[in-house]
């Protein structure tokens, strides 16, 4: 049991910085959608409803007008809600994408991550450093590192704190306001660890795929499901031979208007270049969609790929995200991974204080 203890310590010193940046960085990240759409609001929804939105190929169009030389329109989104924007997406940058009211063909703007969350990103990712050193990313290994001995921390912590009989569970899981602060401390660290222990063990465990190549495949065979290497997608619609501009998106509105007669409930439908991409709010993994082939002649559905008859790869991929954000459950998993994350950032304030104090009363 010393050992444990010393081990919990040892890892903690030095490594509890930097889980407290990915845990506090991660838990200003989970409601980063919600807020940007609060603070850009004219740009996600339009100021008047019409009667009739615009051809999907028209607004492509009208969008295909406002770029560089180079970057092209692939695909547009469409929401449930007669309020919202069209989002129009583009080849390059990665990600970009423009807003434009489908009523009038007005392009409202482009996509804008606010300062504030670039930031939590890559304090999350790479500690502020997303630039390879002699092909090693510094910052993600770093990251990495930390949250696989911040996996050992926590379960050297169930270990030392395991309570071995009623009365000390009733200690471990109480929280004492009228002992003073160095018992509230002490309480908050130890109580706290075990309320939350679970939901950080799955974020830590689901976050270190992205880290480590080694671990993303150990993960993949524990649910028996083998890794495959990205594919290459087709990048024809960003190639300028071949069908001239003017039927570039001459389908797009019929293959939307068929998608959307199949699949009322759908929560947004995005369009691109012979395929509609179907995405239905719930519970279960946030990044399952339903796809449809059309032909780019008439618009007719020719092939379907459904959620249920993708890949385990391709399931297991959406799963980890969708348990790494807290997005599976809707808004109730969201709010308590934003509480579980912000509290994993106090997990080393609180054992610093403790191991400080310590030393201070020994001296």
């Amino acid at each position: 049991m010393k050992l444990i203890k010393k081990l919990h310590l040892w890892l903690s010193v030095p490594f509890g910085l930097v889980i407290f940046i990915t845990c506090f960085s991660g838990a200003m990240l989970v409601f980063e959608k919600e807020i940007t759409a609060a603070f850009y609001k004219e740009l996600y929804t339009i100021e008047q409803v019409g009667e009739k939105a615009l051809p999907l190929e028209q607004l492509a169009e009208i969008v295909s007008l406002t770029l560089d030389e180079g970057v092209e329109v692939t695909g547009i989104t469409v929401f449930d809600s007669a309020e919202k924007a069209y989002q129009v997406k583009l080849s390059k940058p990665k990600h970009a994408s423009v807003y434009v009211d489908q009523y009038t063909g007005e392009v409202k703007g482009s996509y804008k991550r606010l300062p504030f969350f670039a930031t939590m990103f890559r304090l999350h990712r790479w500690l502020m450093d997303p630039t390879p050193n002699a092909g090693v990313f510094v910052g993600k290994t770093i990251v990495g590192i930390s949250t696989l001995v911040f996996v050992v921390i926590l379960i050297t912590g169930l270990v030392v704190w395991l309570p071995r009989s009623k009365n000390m569970l009733r200690n471990r899981l109480t929280v004492k306001l009228n002992k003073g602060w160095r018992r509230f401390w002490y309480d908050l660290h130890v109580a706290g660890g075990f309320y939350a222990l679970v939901v950080l063990l799955a974020m830590a465990l689901t976050g270190l795929t992205w880290s480590f190549p080694w671990y993303r495949t150990a993960f993949y065979n524990v649910f028996g499901v083998e890794t495959q290497k990205p594919f290459a997608q087709n990048d024809t619609h960003n190639k300028r031979g071949g069908r001239n501009k003017a039927d570039r998106f001459a389908s797009w509105q019929l293959a939307f208007e068929n998608v959307e007669m199949l699949r009322p409930e759908a929560s947004k439908i995005t369009v691109s270049k012979g395929e509609v991409s179907v995405t239905v709010d719930g519970w279960g993994n946030q990044r399952a969609s339903d796809k449809y082939k059309f032909s780019e002649q008439t618009g007719e559905i020719v092939s379907e790929q459904l959620y249920v008859d993708s890949s385990r790869a391709n399931k297991l991929r959406g799963w980890i995200y969708s348990v790494h954000v807290g997005s599976f459950g809707g808004i109730a998993t969201r709010v308590i991974a934003f509480l579980v994350a912000l509290f994993g950032a106090s997990l080393p304030l609180t054992g610093y204080y403790l191991w400080i104090r310590r030393l201070y009363v020994r001296k």
